[in-house]
């Protein structure tokens, strides 16, 4: 991946730029700002032709780059965010009224030349350190999940020691209720043949004792 082209822009008006390559940006340029102003938003990434523009938008000024890699958002990202500070921390050009001198240009033109080079040799490096930063989201996103699975795990495990406790509780109180209504059969057995005794013995007396006539 390569960066081609870089400007700095008040709205629709360019204050500084320069490519590395030959070709015609003016046009592309000057729609991908038309559409920064539109949708307002901090970071925009619009295809046209055969290159990548990626725009930051903060203060009101717009950070442009151009790249042939529509894959690599990481290094335009990274060039941008360095530009916008060396930008804010020498506020020369804001300065001085619109549009900006000659040779206050050419100092910026410097600037995003230094910073084109330092970001095309260094794009192995940024790509490395994306990768790692993504193998590192992978890994933090992998042991969240597991952590999701093993709390899962450990409140299924909870429900079914609570299950397995409610069918023993079940069967202990099944239990207890058969043992307590076998007690409660017999004991009115019981009753029930006393009753029939006691009653047999008063009708065997009474018979005796001719109170009842045989």
């Amino acid at each position: 991946m390569t960066i081609t082209y870089s400007c700095i822009a008040n709205g629709r008006v360019i204050l500084a730029e320069l490519a590395l390559t030959r070709g015609s940006y003016q046009d592309a340029v000057s729609s991908v700002l038309k559409l920064v102003l539109l949708k307002a938003e901090k970071k925009t990434t619009a295809r046209i032709g055969s290159y990548v523009y990626h725009t930051l938008l903060l203060d009101g000024i717009t950070y442009l780059c151009t790249t042939d890699n529509p894959l690599d958002v990481t290094v335009p990202s990274a060039f941008l965010d360095e530009v916008s500070r060396t930008f804010s921390e020498n506020p020369l050009m804001f300065q001085e009224p619109f549009p900006p001198s000659n040779s206050t240009v050419a100092d910026f033109q410097q600037v995003l030349g230094r910073c084109m080079m330092k970001y095309n040799q260094s794009q192995g490096e940024f790509m490395i350190s994306g990768l790692k930063s993504q193998v590192m989201d992978v890994k933090n996103s992998m042991s969240q999940n597991i952590d999701k699975m093993l709390k899962r795990e450990e409140k299924l495990n909870i429900l079914i020691d609570r299950t397995n406790n409610l069918q023993v509780a079940t069967k202990a109180f099944q239990k207890t209720t058969t043992k307590t209504s076998k007690k409660i059969w017999w004991r009115n057995y019981k009753i029930i043949i006393i009753l029939s005794s006691i009653f047999i013995i008063i009708i065997i007396i009474l018979l005796s004792t001719n109170v009842i006539p045989v």
